[in-house]
């Protein structure tokens, strides 16, 4: 098992520090230049650790790095998917230290010290954990398969080029399974691995009455209010059992069994506390379905933002020309998003009533994805986590979506395994993020069975 040595730790975290420090913004062009100079960051890291071939591909964005070892062919290999580009610090007050400044701190949850700055757990942290795991093994004689490495600097901002990327080297990217840490655990004492996303499909809605706004005591009453209109519709996408009324919604939907519903119920859930997190008096959602698998295994369709007519100080009493809304719906295994999408515009056109014209727009989307839990990638993850951690992992499925990774498994045609050090208090995308030490060496040291352990369930 691989136990880190306090001069190998220092050194590590050192080297997460420098490249902590580079503010690589993909959305903000200002950056343009940080965000290549972590990829040539990247580059020199693969480098030092012993890769080779290693190239800095261009993009119509930002680079991809990719580096490879290469012992024999006759063994599996594994690609390493991660991204050197990070959200903007933005709100810059709320932080208590500059986010590209990076400062050790100790909190409950992390007695052993955290290192806060932009990109400590997303993805900077749970990258460089695979170059460094990659490193070790090779001064230690340790790796005992093939590995490849791809690293982006666009996901922040949707991986518009990886696609093309993946498409035009789909021989060079072969391999057996694809290994990413861009997710998170349980906790520091209770690991676990994501083995489904969900999917999602995006769209905006317009509902149109009058030409103008109209004065609300003289046509009110006798026009449709697309307000009014706009609601009533958006109350009839759901029932009083809180199911999803799109005709075909549903005819796709994978059941989870029974054996993995039963593993996921094993990890801990504490619903009094999850209430009182978020400042609730009760639970919310579909019948027939706990907490946690309503917000993992079932599709959910939710209203993100909804405007219309006045809403600035004081009064002003008009019937608006027109109403807005964004609604998202999260889909699981079989449910493809450009359907979805498709289905839901047919069906809210239909039940819009003839005094008003409705404007259906899709934004974007991406397909659900799992990874069955009899994958022997996800054995060797569950193998490896049980080593390290002394107790055994839980499967979880995650509510969130990463579309690049049903896209890999359409492409490549292989599994991907999300192996996650991160936990849900590390407040990515917000300020004061940060990634435990802890679980920044525990990474480190868990990555490393994950390679042993596949090579030999493959053979």
């Amino acid at each position: 098992m691989v136990k880190l040595t306090a001069s190998e730790k220092e050194q590590y975290l050192n080297e997460l520090i420098e490249f902590l420090k580079i503010p690589s913004i993909s959305a903000d062009s200002a950056y343009a230049d940080q965000v290549n100079q972590a990829a040539q960051w990247v580059a020199d890291a693969l480098t030092k650790a012993g890769a080779e071939e290693i190239k800095i591909v261009p993009t119509a964005g930002y680079p991809i790095v990719y580096g490879e070892k290469m012992i024999d062919p006759n063994l599996p290999t594994i690609l390493v998917y991660g991204h050197y580009d990070v959200q903007p610090p933005d709100p810059l007050d709320l932080w208590d230290s500059p986010a590209f400044e990076p400062v050790i701190k100790t909190t409950p949850i992390h007695p052993e010290g955290a290192i806060f700055a932009r990109g400590a757990c997303d993805d900077k942290g749970q990258m460089y954990m695979h170059i460094k795991a990659f490193e070790w093994m090779m001064q230690n004689d340790e790796l005992t398969c093939n590995v490849k490495f791809m690293i982006e600097g666009e996901e922040e901002v949707g991986s518009d080029n990886l696609e093309a990327f993946v498409r035009e080297h789909k021989e060079q990217l072969k391999c057996d399974v694809i290994l990413i840490s861009d997710t998170g655990m349980i906790s520091n004492s209770q690991p676990s691995i994501t083995t489904g996303l969900r999917g999602l499909s995006y769209m905006e809605v317009k509902v149109t009455g009058p030409n103008r706004d109209l004065h609300s005591g003289l046509y009110g009453g006798a026009v449709a209010n697309p307000i009014n209109i706009l609601t009533q519709m958006i109350a009839q996408l759901q029932d009083d059992q809180n199911k999803i009324t799109i005709p075909g919604f549903y005819d796709k939907v994978v059941t989870v069994n029974e054996e993995e519903r039963m593993e996921m119920a094993k990890a801990p859930f504490d619903l009094k506390e999850y209430i009182a997190s978020i400042d609730l008096a009760d639970i919310h959602g579909e019948e027939g379905y706990t907490t946690s698998e309503r917000q993992s295994i079932r599709p959910t369709l939710d209203v993100n933002g909804i405007w219309g007519g006045y809403t600035g100080e004081g009064a002003k009493t008009v019937i608006p020309s027109a109403a807005h809304a964004k609604i998202s719906m999260r889909l699981v295994p079989n449910q493809d998003w450009e359907e979805i999408g498709q289905l839901f515009e047919h069906h809210f056109r239909a039940i819009a009533p003839k005094s008003v014209k409705v404007e259906v727009i899709t934004h974007h989307g991406g397909e659900p994805y799992v990874t069955p839990i009899d994958n022997i990638g996800y054995q060797a993850a569950h193998k490896a986590y049980a080593s390290t951690f002394g107790v055994e992992p839980f499967p979880q499925r995650d509510g969130g979506s990463i579309p690049i990774v049903p896209l890999f498994e359409k492409i490549l045609g292989v599994k991907s395994v999300l192996m996650g050090f991160g936990l849900d208090s590390d407040a990515i995308h917000s300020p004061n993020e940060h990634f435990g030490l802890f679980n920044f060496y525990k990474g480190i040291e868990t990555i490393p069975l994950f390679y042993s352990n596949f090579t030999a369930l493959s053979k």
